[in-house]
């Protein structure tokens, strides 16, 4: 089988460099000329743990290549994916969604056969039916079919997530398409990962309805977090404690400064607007917005009060800059809130982040970079781990004693432990666990 693949960020890269390893002829395509040369010398656009060696395996073999040939790549492909970015949109929340009917009419001018157009991208409900609508109107004649087949990527593991997957949703009314899609994806077949067949509209809400429920899981141990803190609780034994449930399951429980990323944010706000399009509110994800958004500005204050109330002439050296680990990715992580907050308020940042810097160095200014983590500790008044890098958890205690003014660490991730920290002599504050100082 062949197939095209339109975009090469995160999901149409790795989607496409996985289904080549399943045997599957791949063309990627994107307008970058220089993300383009870039892959051709195998320079990935992302961060993506063994994300390189799987490009360059298949590149090799003859299975996986890239251009920014549109037309050459979708004449003769069995299948077509959109993977293109859907941004929010300035303004009112909804996702963007010029760039995908952008790629439906390009699409649509490069047919030769009958073709399935897949929207790998995550989509608003309504989607596919306009791509289709677009596609007939920009060429009565072509045979194709629309199906919605959503990823479910995990940054930091997205190939492991791809090759063994929880589920495949898949959103077509055709049985042709069908086939095809059953044909894509036989690999997953054989090892009886389950594959959800149903309609396009159901498709394209399964996939925002997963993520705008987890991201109400995260928000709900944060919430939990700083009533423990209230009561004297620890929220680790709290979250196994109900997580150990069958019924709730122990993933998404870990407390920490907020949700970011490329996936919740956006999709959390574009939910949020369709369903009041629709005039079915979803309270409880608005909720979780709004919460989510005043998390991360509340950080920053429990780093204010960890250095004493003020961090007016003071320095914050800042471990950890992307929204998570194993990723180069800065969308919506909560240290674009944290650090400005704490420049206003008249700290000096110092920061360090193993893979996000570059980007950082784009979207925080007047931050001190530095080349790694012990280089930001000395003389800073307060140390914060706002990412959970495992190389932050193996830190020399006596070393970042003796590099710090004072020995005062603001653990937004709890990756340390409250009685490690506080026999070693360091004024510890973490979220939602007993042990730690209190301010």
């Amino acid at each position: 089988m062949r197939i095209a693949m339109i975009g090469t960020g995160y999901v149409g890269l790795v989607s496409g460099a996985c289904f080549s390893e399943f045997g599957i002829d791949v063309v990627c395509v994107d307008k970058d000329e220089a993300k383009i040369a870039g892959l051709h010398q195998n320079r990935m656009p992302i961060y993506e743990p063994g994300l390189d060696a799987l490009v360059a395996d298949n590149v090799k073999d003859g299975r996986l290549s890239f251009t920014t040939d549109l037309k050459s790549a979708v004449s003769g492909a069995d299948a077509v994916f959109i993977a293109v970015g859907t941004p929010s949109r300035r303004g009112d929340g909804h996702a963007d969604l010029s760039y995908v009917y952008a790629a439906a009419r390009e699409i649509a001018e490069s047919l030769t056969r009958y073709t399935v157009i897949v929207t790998k991208s995550t989509v608003p409900v309504g989607t596919g039916r306009e791509v289709e609508r677009i596609i007939r109107e920009t060429r009565p004649d072509a045979e194709f079919d629309v199906v919605s087949n959503p990823e479910f990527l995990r940054e930091g593991s997205a190939i492991n997530d791809f090759m063994r997957p929880d589920r495949v949703v898949i959103g077509t009314e055709s049985e042709r398409a069908r086939a095809v899609m059953k044909q894509l994806y036989r690999v997953l077949y054989l090892i009886e990962t389950p594959i959800v067949f149903t309609s396009l509209e159901t498709s394209e809400l399964i996939k925002y309805a997963a993520n705008t429920f987890l991201a109400a899981k995260i928000t709900f141990i944060n919430e939990i977090a700083d009533l423990c803190e209230a009561v004297g609780a620890d929220v680790h034994d709290v979250a196994r404690g109900i997580g150990l449930d069958g019924r709730i399951g122990k993933k998404f429980l870990h407390p920490g400064p907020g949700y970011g990323g490329s996936c919740f944010p956006k999709d959390t706000l574009a939910l949020v607007r369709t369903a009041r399009d629709k005039g079915s509110p979803l309270r409880i994800i608005e909720t979780v917005v709004s919460i989510n958004e005043e998390r991360k500005r509340k950080m920053a204050d429990k780093i204010i009060a960890a250095a004493g109330g003020s961090v007016k002439g003071k320095t914050v050296a800042v471990l950890g800059l992307t929204f998570k680990p194993n990723t180069d990715d800065m969308r919506d992580s909560p240290s674009l809130e944290i650090i400005p907050a704490l420049q206003a308020a008249g700290a000096t940042v110092r920061a360090f982040d193993p893979e996000g810097m570059e980007e950082a160095k784009t979207l925080l200014t007047g931050v001190v970079y530095c080349d790694d983590a012990y280089a930001t500790l000395k003389d800073a008044d307060v140390m914060a781990v706002l990412t959970e890098w495992n190389e932050f958890r193996a830190l020399d205690l006596d070393k970042i004693k003796a590099l710090l003014k004072t020995p005062t660490i603001v653990d937004l991730r709890n990756i340390y432990s409250p009685a490690e920290m506080i026999g070693a002599g360091f004024h510890y504050t973490s979220i939602g666990r007993p042990g730690s100082d209190s301010h």
